[in-house]
């Protein structure tokens, strides 16, 4: 909005120009969400504890979780507000890309939503089966896939990190490709929201990245140097991932341990939504699986447990699964945990950016 406010008047009034740029209208994306977040937190907090909108506590959890019963849940509603609003202020709102990631945060954001309305508001157990969950995912990502597809000027060519020369064209298979990436990422990172600050420290690092990523494929001079696929348009997706982490930054100043607040459903789902969209959006799809590396692990170590259960009639490889709960259980203290996982996120972060010089 404001670039199309205020950068009309740089021919009269010269400091104006400055909104041209997208490292500009990034900074001031995640300042802005990230202040919607600071100010607004106590307020949301303060509305959802009012409504006794609790966190509910698995039975089979570990022990010391029991204290975290009843803190206010559903936070997420003020990271997607804040990033969607701070979206809507500072990037060119006739850019395509811009649209799509909308589409899927908003979209996913509402999927979640429900999810948390219906256990927390409504006292259903679980909430949305997870068949209807997963339905309106998947068909939320078709959606975004088919107006990739049909946009023209999209590569449907998919980028091999550390191999900038393979880059296979899978045609309208990409449509399908787009759904594994976006669905994937989105409950990747709901499995990993089972800690005070710990899904939000990796989206923050995670958004960051693609940041860079967003920046470098929608400059065609350094798209052309560094030899990755140049994205006409992808540059304003810099500024989207400027405000996730601005507000991840914002929520994290109450999802800290001690948490004052977790985001549930409607932060988690859309936030992996919108990471998976990003990915595909800069062509660095495969790259994802690095860069959000610890979403991987822990998506894994559920996947596998469950597989490992059924086959050895209840075996298991871990204490507990998603992973973070092994550790808890093997006598770690909950802050060690999350700053670890902190750590490795920061380590597959830079690793990834390594390919941007690597061939």
């Amino acid at each position: 909005m404001f670039y199309h406010l205020l950068y009309p008047l740089h021919k009269t009034i010269s400091v104006f120009n400055v909104f041209q740029y997208i490292t500009f209208r990034t900074i001031y994306a995640s300042l802005t969400a990230l202040l919607i977040c600071f100010f607004l937190g106590p307020w949301v907090i303060k509305k959802l504890s009012d409504k006794q909108i609790g966190q509910y506590i698995r039975e089979d959890g570990p022990k010391a979780h029991s204290k975290k019963a009843g803190t206010p849940t559903m936070g997420g509603v003020l990271i997607i507000f804040s990033v969607v609003i701070s979206t809507l202020l500072w990037t060119d709102l006739s850019n395509f890309y811009i649209w799509i990631i909308l589409l899927i945060t908003i979209g996913y954001g509402v999927i979640g939503f429900i999810d948390d309305y219906l256990m927390q508001v409504k006292k259903r157990s679980k909430g949305l089966s997870g068949r209807n969950k997963l339905l309106m995912q998947v068909i939320l990502a078709i959606g975004a896939g088919v107006l990739l597809f049909s946009y023209s000027g999209f590569s449907t060519s998919i980028t091999i990190p550390f191999f900038k020369k393979i880059s296979p064209d899978i045609g309208w298979g990409y449509i399908f490709f787009t759904t594994i990436v976006i669905v994937g990422t989105s409950n990747a990172v709901n499995l990993t929201d089972g800690l005070d600050g710990l899904a939000i420290g990796p989206v923050i690092i995670v958004a960051a990245t693609y940041m860079v990523f967003a920046y470098v494929a929608g400059h065609i001079r350094i798209a052309n140097y560094l030899q990755i696929n140049y994205v006409s348009g992808c540059g304003e997706i810099t500024i989207f991932c400027g405000a996730l982490a601005g507000a991840g930054l914002g929520f994290l100043w109450f999802n800290t341990y001690p948490a004052q607040i977790f985001m549930g459903d409607v932060g988690s789902l859309p936030i992996g939504g919108a990471i998976g969209a990003v990915a595909v959006i800069t062509k660095q799809e495969i790259l994802l699986v690095l860069v959000g590396g610890l979403f991987v692990i822990e998506a894994l170590s559920v996947i596998f447990q469950v597989g490992f259960f059924k086959m050895t009639n209840g075996r298991r490889i871990f204490k507990m699964a998603p992973l973070h709960h092994h550790f808890e259980l093997k006598g770690w203290a909950e802050p060690k945990v999350i700053v670890r996982f902190w750590i490795i996120s920061i380590m597959l972060a830079l690793l990834s950016m390594s390919t941007l010089k690597l061939r």
